[in-house]
């Protein structure tokens, strides 16, 4: 799996704690090694986000991103749930 990052995904997370950022690198590692891993509760959004999907961080923050093909996703977004959502 190759992955990407938009620049407002490196905006949202050069502003997270070190601690959030190192859940985020975890997570993204296993997003690597299989996107559907279940700790990753990985699921389809509706509204503004259709056709996108978001990874479980911790139980607050989110990381939104979409495929780009079978091997290949930009991760667009990560915030906690109720930035993202509101």
């Amino acid at each position: 799996m190759k992955v990407f990052f938009h620049k407002n995904f490196d905006k949202q997370f050069s502003k997270l704690r070190a601690n959030e950022k190192k859940k985020v690198q975890e997570r993204l590692q296993l997003f690597l090694e299989n996107p559907f891993n279940p700790i990753l509760e990985n699921h389809p959004l509706k509204g503004k986000y259709t056709d996108y999907r978001s990874i479980n961080i911790t139980g607050d923050l989110r990381a939104i991103y979409k495929f780009l093909s079978d091997n290949e996703a930009i991760f667009v977004a990560v915030d906690t749930h109720s930035n993202l959502y509101s």
